[in-house]
């Protein structure tokens, strides 16, 4: 007979032993290094996960500009659940939820998916999960005047300036999922240092004449607004505010 007190330990010893896959697992920058079985040696691709969000940024070895896309994610048991907001090959998958199964060991992810009745295998190896208090999703929110004052907060509407930082790598992303247009992505390394955020460019899908170049930014934290000030790539100033994503 399973007493109550039997049925109680059988239960923790269960949840306890019973591997389990949480999204902050996935947190990190990854790199795509086979497809399909056979290594991947078009350029590089880099895909950055936050908790629940996700992009990635396809480039060739000169640093021109291929495909990206990105989007929101899930994890469920063995399957990892991917919603894109934008994706530069084909719009038409934009907000479409396509189901991988997955493994994850250790630094190295494994999906697999069936897309438009493809059979599509992909490894990727993880390259960074560094500590930043940066690491995360932001969006954008306003333009900051001279006098240091935000204007008004765009908010989460549908089109959207975001984001996303591991601990060294970054890529941003402009779009509009409802439309399924996409305005333009960029990304690459950065390190912050008490107050300046520095970016080094290493793709730029508006101008691949960009890659390589750095750029410095007067940084400061808010509670869970970011504020940075500097030169963007077309040498005008910039001052703005990002907001952390929940």
């Amino acid at each position: 007979m399973i007493t109550p007190l039997k049925y109680l330990i059988a239960l923790v010893l269960m949840l306890t032993l019973t591997p389990t896959v949480k999204s902050q697992n996935l947190s990190g920058a990854w790199k795509l290094v086979s497809q399909n079985g056979k290594p991947f040696a078009v350029g590089e691709c880099i895909k950055i996960f936050s908790e629940g969000y996700f992009m990635f940024g396809h480039y060739g070895s000169d640093g021109a500009f291929i495909k990206a896309g990105g989007g929101n994610y899930s994890v469920e048991g063995k399957k990892l659940n991917e919603t894109l907001d934008f994706f530069t090959d084909d719009s038409t998958r934009v907000r479409k939820p396509l189901a991988y199964s997955y493994s994850l060991k250790k630094d190295e992810l494994n999906i697999e998916a069936s897309i438009d009745g493809t059979t599509i295998k992909e490894t990727w190896k993880k390259v960074d999960d560094s500590a930043s208090e940066l690491k995360g999703a932001w969006r954008f929110g306003a333009r900051v005047n001279d006098d240091g004052v935000a204007g008004e907060r765009r908010g989460a509407t549908p089109r959207q300036t975001i984001k996303i930082l591991s601990g060294k790598h970054f890529q941003w992303a402009a779009f509009n999922y409802e439309t399924k247009q996409f305005m333009g992505t960029g990304g690459g390394e950065y390190v912050k240092k008490d107050n300046q955020y520095t970016e080094s460019i290493r793709f730029f899908s508006r101008d691949n004449s960009k890659v390589g170049i750095s750029l410095t930014f007067e940084c400061r934290l808010d509670g869970t607004d970011w504020y940075h000030k500097g030169k963007g790539t077309t040498g005008n100033p910039v001052s703005e505010v990002w907001e952390r994503m929940k």
